[in-house]
C-alpha cells in the first residue's frame, strides 16, 4: 500500500480549544510532508449582516462595504498570524488565509481552488449555539470536500449524551 503524500494541508482555526489542539497535528503533518500550510479563518457571515448596518453610519455612500471588509479583513488577519506565526518556523511553507461568510461553504471553496489535500480542523467548534442554528460545519466539510477532512478532539474533553447511562 502506498504512502499518502500531502502537498497542501488546510488549517482551519475558530481559535477554539479543539483547534489549538488540531493546530498541533497540522504543524506536525506538515514538517512530515514537507507540505505548504494553509492557516485559515473564517469571519462567520453572522458578523458580515453587521455590515450593513455600520456601513449606513459609517460611508455615507458606496464603498463603505469594501472599507469595512478590507478593515475586518486586516484585523483578522492580524489576529490569526498573532495566534499561530511564532509557531510555524519549522514549517516549509506558510500562507495566512481570513475568508468571510458561511465557514462550511468557505472552507470547501478554498480547499477545491487551492488543490488542499488534506484539511485538519478542531471537531467542535467555539460555539455550541452555532451548531444549533447553522449545522455542524465539520460534519458538512467531512461530507462535501473533494479530500481527506480530519477532526481533531481535544482530549481534555469528556463527551456525554443527555439521559445515556455508562
Amino acid at each position: 500500500m502506498a504512502m499518502v503524500e500531502y502537498k497542501n494541508i488546510l488549517f482551519c482555526t475558530d481559535f477554539s480549544e479543539d483547534a489549538e489542539i488540531a493546530f498541533l497535528h497540522a504543524v506536525d503533518l506538515a514538517k512530515k510532508h514537507s507540505a505548504k500550510l494553509h492557516v485559515f479563518h473564517v469571519a462567520h457571515s453572522s458578523y458580515r449582516y453587521a455590515r450593513h448596518i455600520v456601513d449606513e453610519y459609517t460611508s455615507g455612500g458606496p464603498g463603505g462595504e469594501a472599507f469595512f471588509d478590507q478593515e475586518l479583513e486586516k484585523k483578522a488577519t492580524a489576529a490569526l498570524k498573532d495566534a499561530y506565526k511564532k509557531r510555524l518556523s519549522e514549517v516549509k511553507e506558510c500562507v495566512f488565509v481570513v475568508k468571510g461568510g458561511a465557514p462550511d461553504v468557505e472552507i470547501i471553496h478554498y480547499a477545491k481552488k487551492n488543490n488542499i489535500d488534506l484539511i485538519i480542523m478542531g471537531a467542535l467548534g467555539k460555539s455550541e449555539q452555532d451548531r444549533l442554528v447553522h449545522g455542524s460545519t465539520v460534519a458538512n466539510v467531512s461530507r462535501y470536500a473533494h479530500c481527506h477532512v480530519m477532526a481533531v478532539r481535544n482530549p481534555a474533553k469528556q463527551f456525554t449524551l443527555p439521559g445515556a447511562l455508562y
